[in-house]
């Protein structure tokens, strides 16, 4: 039996969504981090990423200022990180030093990556708007950077990686081991 669901929440229904920790510099070049689960891909050619981002978050400024980020994917063991990076505001929290990750040098723009992720898409931002009650910012993704071992055929290898995903309501999830191909 169906039953109608909230208006309120009606992006619930669409969870699980995969858990991302975004990388951006403020203006003196310090790093702040920001989980993200409303995210996609948006156009191969060029190659787009988007995700929406609430303007009262503190990253909203900062990408918005900077006009690049870095979008990196989170595995599963380290989903403590990846919820406190998303209920902690970088206004007053330094989420890099209290999370203790580890900043890597991006290939082709000045924000860092996070070491402990298993796949980064370095971004410059190519739109931002705002749409309802969320900035969506577009990123041309200008470098891929991803672990070796986490892929196999440039498909995710989740016998050896487990994406962190995020079922609302502060849960997180992960994908089975089994990939069906058709």
């Amino acid at each position: 039996m169906k039953k109608s669901g909230s208006l309120n929440k009606f992006y619930q229904y669409a969870f699980p969504m995969q858990a991302t920790l975004v990388t951006c510099n403020d203006k003196s070049g310090k790093t702040n981090v920001i989980t993200i689960a409303w995210h996609t891909p948006i156009s191969k050619n060029p190659p787009l990423h988007g995700m929406s981002v609430a303007p009262s978050r503190y990253s909203h400024s900062l990408i918005e200022s900077s006009k690049e980020f870095v979008i990196n994917f989170a595995p599963i063991e380290i989903v403590e990180k990846v919820h406190f990076c998303g209920s902690k505001s970088g206004r007053n929290t330094d989420k890099i030093k209290e999370t203790n990750f580890t900043l890597i040098p991006s290939q082709k723009i000045k924000t860092p990556a996070i070491k402990e992720c298993y796949a980064h898409l370095e971004c410059k931002l190519y739109s931002n708007s705002t749409i309802g009650d969320h900035g969506f910012f577009v990123g041309e993704v200008i470098n891929v950077v991803y672990d070796e071992c986490a892929f196999k055929d440039e498909i995710i290898d989740n016998k050896k990686i487990k994406p962190c995903y995020y079922a609302g309501s502060n849960t997180y999830t992960t994908l089975e081991d089994t990939l069906k191909k058709f």
